[in-house]
């Protein structure tokens, strides 16, 4: 799934616009959570998802309105038995969705918005619906505003810069940027490039690490955010200090992977997993706790990797790799 920003980018580049719609409050059991987001173009495609069925036809239906008007506006959305019932769905509630046109005015707004939430900085946007008028201003952690300014946005947007939801407060939606989930791949060989495709369909910015250029380079890795040729024994001086990290230590051998591990293993993360049979992974593990790495830090290293779906070729070493990662996050 491409990220909605570049899409947004690439209609502004057409000269076209569209609707973005973000899912700012939900009580119940819904398909979508709170931040989840969808673009309508005014083509009538339409990017992301916000839940299906009925309620992304009533969604599309309202931005043919907001197009017309170019004011922001938040609908309340009523997931009831049949409409349930109608779509196959086993939940049900309400949620507030915040449509708002998208235009040139606001492109580097979003274009800010994409950066920042590729490299985890922290940043807050409030968007103003209704009575205020439209009017968006994205707020920095260093106190810099892009967009509308009334000059109240920084007391505003204070006490949210580390929330992972939207609030919506006085007809404003109080949106925190919250960065995307970065898989950071060591090694770049076969299950690496499938492993890459599947991570950014769900959403992950992916690093590419090898020591090979003819094997990270990326007319092999496309899709890949950054890909690194480096040796291994250099892996820290990328690593990044965010705690939401992911890794999959792929690499062609056993001397590379404790290489690897020896030094992510000081950096927090929400998962690393290494590739290897049984045995490997003990001689691996044994060598680490002779550099000093405890028992139960060495327990939280998912290996064998992947969830067991008796996978056999590179492709479905992959799907197994990714749906553990997937795994993972969804238990934050």
């Amino acid at each position: 799934m491409k990220n909605i920003y570049v899409v947004i980018d690439e209609y502004l580049d057409r000269g076209e616009s569209g609707v973005l719609a973000t899912i700012v409050k939900r009580t119940g059991a819904t398909p979508q959570g709170a931040g989840a987001k969808m673009f309508i173009g005014a083509d009538g495609r339409m990017f992301g998802t916000v839940g299906g069925g009925c309620l992304e036809a009533e969604i599309w239906q309202n931005s043919r309105k907001i197009l017309k008007t170019k004011e922001a506006d938040v609908f309340r959305y009523v997931l009831d038995g049949k409409n349930v019932e109608d779509d196959g769905m086993i939940c049900g509630g309400n949620i507030d969705v915040l449509l708002e046109p998208v235009d040139e005015k606001y492109r580097d707004l979003y274009r800010q918005i994409s950066g920042f939430k590729a490299q985890g900085k922290k940043a807050v946007t409030i968007t103003s619906y209704g009575a205020r008028g439209f009017t968006k201003t994205l707020c920095t952690s260093e106190d810099e505003l892009i967009g509308d300014l009334t000059g109240h946005e920084k007391d505003i947007a204070a006490p949210v810069f580390h929330e992972k939801k939207p609030t919506v407060l006085d007809n404003r939606v109080v949106e925190p940027i919250v960065s995307s989930s970065t898989l950071y791949l060591y090694g770049a060989g076969h299950v690496s490039q499938f492993i890459c495709r599947l991570a950014k369909t769900m959403d992950f910015a992916v690093t590419v690490f090898d020591d090979r250029v003819e094997f990270a380079n990326r007319e092999r890795f496309p899709e890949a955010d950054n890909v690194i040729v480096d040796d291994f024994g250099n892996a820290l001086k990328y690593a990044d200090d965010e705690d939401n990290i992911y890794a999959a230590v792929v690499t062609r051998g056993h001397k590379h992977d404790a290489l690897v591990l020896e030094q992510i293993l000081t950096r927090p993360h929400r998962y690393i997993g290494m590739i290897g049979s049984k045995r490997k992974i003990r001689i691996i593990f044994d060598y680490l706790e002779t550099k000093g790495f405890g028992e139960s830090l060495l327990q939280s290293i998912y290996a064998p990797i992947g969830v067991d779906i008796n996978a056999e070729t590179p492709q479905e070493i992959a799907l197994s790799i990714v749906a553990e990662i997937v795994k993972v996050r969804g238990g934050k």
